[in-house]
């Protein structure tokens, strides 16, 4: 099969991957052929994967995707096989040495994002998160307690780099608000991105979860996605404060948390994604993080 490689993929990957993406085309091949798997229709992608719309031997359709093995896919197959496609799509075959993935086919052309709704769409959210970090992590996954106490570790440096005092101030808050949760760092299984576009509908349920990068902690950690996701939705209601903390209220609420600790480990959230954005040359904080941070700390 002839395939162009996207330039999305080559943008994202090209410094970190050549390899893989020099090999794409003949991965695609491959797994045809290894799967027995018939093409079906264009590919699509996002930053980090291709995915082709396949239709398997017995005339199942299913969807393969192909990415690079990294650090945060490390554990994909593991928790999908842990999930076993409660809530999320199923995983059908995997190779290992190239993190290519077979899977239950979606409708990709419908969205969650898509719902006019905003209301309608974070109640399906919130259930799917629910469901998801109700299941405990299986050994080796990789550990939110590492993953924090690295982000601590980043902080008197990154906060160094921000040129507003109050947000190099902010940034130490959600250092603070971290360390006093980071003692407990939770067992369960996260999705780590579970936001609106990585819920797509599907056949076997209405709407099932794609795209984990799954982590072992503890489910408040999972909640940002859904706060800063849409948020033309949360300006257009005129009070953001207030919407946000229904947001976070409605979320916390259907998967049964305690609101302090799910306020520290979202301001957890809110630290990596700062230390990210330092860390890729910005000197400033991103608005939508400052205002859900500053809305949370009211509940703090």
């Amino acid at each position: 099969m002839n395939i162009d490689v996207p330039a999305q993929l080559v943008e994202s990957h090209g410094d970190g991957h050549p390899d893989w993406l020099a090999a794409l085309p003949l991965l695609v091949t491959e797994f045809l052929d290894r799967w027995s798997l018939r093409p079906e229709g264009p590919t699509w992608n996002g930053c980090a994967s291709l995915v082709l719309p396949v239709t398997r031997e017995d005339g199942t359709p299913a969807a393969l995707k192909l990415q690079p093995p990294t650090e945060e896919n490390a554990g994909t197959a593991l928790a999908l096989r842990t999930w076993d496609g409660d809530g999320i799509v199923r995983l059908l075959e995997y190779d290992p040495d190239t993190s290519t993935h077979l899977l239950e086919r979606l409708d990709e052309s419908r969205p969650l994002s898509a719902v006019p709704d905003e209301t309608t769409a974070l109640v399906v959210l919130a259930e799917l998160l629910a469901r998801l970090t109700a299941a405990p992590a299986p050994a080796g996954m990789r550990q939110l307690a590492d993953v924090a106490a690295a982000m601590l570790d980043q902080v008197p440096e990154a906060a160094t780099e921000l040129e507003d005092p109050a947000e190099r101030q902010l940034l130490r808050r959600c250092a603070a608000a971290t360390a006093e949760v980071l003692g407990e760092p939770g067992d369960r299984l996260l999705h780590w991105d579970l936001h609106y576009d990585n819920v797509l509908a599907g056949e076997r349920e209405k709407w099932l979860a794609i795209d984990p990068e799954p982590l072992a902690g503890d489910p408040g950690f999972d909640l940002l996605p859904a706060l800063d996701n849409r948020w033309d939705d949360v300006v257009a209601t005129g009070d953001v404060p207030r919407a946000v903390l229904r947001r976070f209220d409605l979320l916390t609420e259907a998967l049964g948390l305690d609101r302090q600790r799910a306020y520290g480990w979202s301001m957890a959230r809110i630290l990596q994604n700062s230390l990210w954005n330092v860390e890729d040359g910005e000197t400033r904080l991103q608005p939508v993080q400052i205002a859900i941070a500053e809305a949370l700390g009211t509940r703090s």
